[in-house]
């Protein structure tokens, strides 16, 4: 059983390595404008990311007493999905920005950034890690990173590989999910492939895919989370 009542509150989350300040950036704007109040959890410390952003969608689920929209971006967007197919009669929707694979396929980009990632935070240390990265990337980027990343402190490493660890929903399960999905993808993104959006679409049985860019994302944060909802109200 899925719910039809609008949603009043979106639960978002972030990806591997980011923070409840980026993915608020991204979608209180423009849910905002449907009338829709946004939380954005903090990341949970350490080990318990994965389990501790599910339990926390169970929490503000109950509290919110009827279905909300649950979403985030890459990560944020696999375990919103996860959560949304255990509970479709609380759940009005799924915003699901940038998902990096499905299943838990080893050569997915995003999932070995995350390890790479963790490795040399491990052997070189943070801030050396994060003036390398800086070298290879928008400064944009590089700039959320370096807030996020110092915000993580200790518990970076192993929630990086905790991330990396943690299987998204694969293709066959979410062809249960009759609840309305928004997609958006950055074609310009090679981490978070156009080609996965492509697929999560196909499969899910209500799903709208809308395309933007980094560039664009660069720019204006607010760009990914108007292709988010716009294919939500599509799927819808």
């Amino acid at each position: 059983m899925t719910s039809t009542m609008p949603a009043r509150l979106a639960v978002l989350l972030p990806g591997t390595g980011s923070d409840e300040t980026f993915v608020r950036s991204v979608f209180a704007g423009p849910l905002r404008a449907l009338g829709v109040e946004v939380l954005t959890p903090p990341p949970p410390p350490s080990e318990t990311l994965t389990s501790g952003y599910l339990a926390r969608l169970d929490a503000d689920a109950d509290a919110a007493g009827s279905p909300i929209l649950v979403g985030g971006i890459s990560l944020g967007a696999h375990l919103a999905t996860e959560w949304a197919l255990r509970n479709p009669a609380r759940c009005a929707g799924v915003l699901a920005a940038m998902p990096a694979w499905n299943g838990l396929p080893a050569d997915a980009p995003a999932r070995q950034a995350a390890l790479v990632s963790a490795e040399q935070v491990d052997r070189d240390g943070l801030e050396a890690t994060l003036t390398r990265s800086a070298a290879t990337m928008p400064t944009w980027l590089a700039g959320e990173l370096h807030r996020a990343w110092r915000r993580y402190g200790d518990g970076l490493v192993p929630g990086l590989r905790a991330a990396a660890a943690h299987p998204a929903p694969e293709l066959a399960e979410v062809r249960a999910l009759e609840v309305p999905v928004g997609i958006a993808t950055c074609t310009d993104d090679p981490v978070h492939p156009a080609r996965v959006a492509g697929e999560w679409a196909a499969a899910l049985p209500r799903a709208a895919v809308c395309e933007t860019t980094l560039d664009a994302l660069g720019r204006d944060r607010e760009s990914l989370g108007r292709a988010t909802v716009l294919a939500w109200l599509r799927a819808r």
